[in-house]
């Protein structure tokens, strides 16, 4: 049996963040990760190149039933801090849009931030733990590799989205086993879908895509919409599908910033002969503008459509209402929204309240970003806030 002073369940980018702090503090750190490799998430994130935080990040970017929780955290470790462990160590960077940062060469590169910023941890790939027990205020770690004990143990094995990367429910079990209460988990940042008879309406719009708002109660983004094969995606929908529920309905505006009943009230004016659909292609896509003038039987020229429909057509594009069947689930989902409940946990130091010694960080943890950086950003912070107690 090996012994050490912490055992970090999980080398993806909360558990290396976490190790590379308790290291730095004189800590005997053992890191143990269920795949070949460590920070699989990092490696294939922002198309390869990691888009490892967002220059915006706030709480105001995070979901949870306790709004306040990460606050102590990311004020602790910002944004700012990791693009200064960035800039410390050479990495190229740049900004794409709405604050996102991204790495000019590879995601290898944070990897290897991380895995030089922990050095001296020993980390373990391929290992599978199973079984994880309490005595004597230690814990002992059981896996297919041997056996592990020390007196504090990190679960930073994130949630169950993207389950062929070896994503599993895992933290959430283990947080039962030790009291803890776990809020349902649920995709987010996913793609949405439709039902049969919504999907023959889109039949062959697959591909389009057009800068859209996505509105659900308060909650509002402005992003690009993306038609699939199965329904919608692109960021405006991502962003959108963390915050719905089975039976919601969303607003869609496909034209934003434009009042389009006054612009082809206008354009009925001034060119009457021109078609509807030609008309509303000078704004819209030539399939989308096609079928959205076929849904509301507005064929034909301007000057033949009564200004009643002409009005329908522009609540069709500026007010879109729109009820998804489903989401493609944690197989496609970035994240899982719920987890371990906050309430178990202390915002400063990420230990459970009543059971000493035992940490949740990462995305295992009921606290979920916003598309954009912000998910990593949160693991730098409560992987940083754990470190430095741990």
């Amino acid at each position: 049996m090996e012994t050490a002073d912490v055992i970090i369940l999980g080398g993806g980018a909360a558990g290396l963040m976490c190790a590379a702090g308790a290291v730095a503090r004189g800590r005997r750190v053992v890191v143990l990760e269920r795949n070949p490799k460590v920070a699989q998430k990092i490696r294939i994130s922002g198309g390869g190149r990691a888009n490892f935080t967002n220059l915006h990040a706030a709480p105001a970017n995070f979901l949870s039933d306790n709004p306040r929780f990460c606050v102590s955290a990311l004020k602790r470790f910002t944004q700012r801090d990791f693009i200064a462990l960035v800039e410390k160590h050479g990495i190229a960077y740049h900004e794409k849009t709405l604050g996102q940062l991204f790495c000019d060469d590879s995601a290898q590169q944070i990897i290897d931030l991380l895995l030089a910023e922990a050095e001296g941890a020993a980390i373990r790939t391929g290992v599978s733990v199973t079984g994880v027990s309490r005595t004597g205020g230690r814990f002992l770690v059981e896996t297919d590799k041997g056996a592990f004990e020390a007196a504090a143990l990190v679960v930073a094995t994130g949630g169950p989205s993207i389950p062929k990367m070896g994503a599993s429910g895992f933290a959430y079990d283990l947080a039962k086993q030790f009291g803890l209460r776990v809020v349902d988990p649920r995709p987010g940042l996913v793609p949405l879908t439709f039902d049969p008879a919504m999907l023959a309406r889109l039949d062959g719009l697959s591909g389009v895509s057009v800068p859209a708002t996505a509105t659900l109660g308060k909650v509002r983004f402005d992003e690009a919409l993306l038609f699939t094969h199965r329904g919608l995606s692109g960021p405006v929908i991502l962003q959108i599908s963390s915050y719905w529920h089975p039976g919601e309905a969303i607003g869609l505006n496909l034209l934003p910033g434009t009042d389009l009943f006054q612009v082809l009230k206008d354009m009925k004016r001034d060119e009457p002969k021109k078609e509807v659909p030609t008309a509303l292609a000078q704004f819209l896509p030539k399939r989308l503008a096609q079928r959205l003038c076929e849904w509301t039987d507005c064929l034909g020229r301007l000057a033949d459509q009564p200004d009643k429909r002409l009005r329908v057509l522009a609540e069709q594009v500026n007010a879109w209402t729109v009820t998804p069947h489903g989401t493609e689930g944690l197989r496609t989902a970035e994240v899982t929204v719920g987890g371990v409940d906050t309430r178990d946990l202390s915002s400063k130091t990420m230990e459970a309240n009543d059971v000493p010694g035992l940490y949740f960080i990462g995305e295992a943890v009921d606290v979920t970003g916003h598309l954009g950086g912000f998910n990593f950003q949160w693991a730098w912070a409560s992987g940083h806030a754990c470190g430095e107690v741990v």
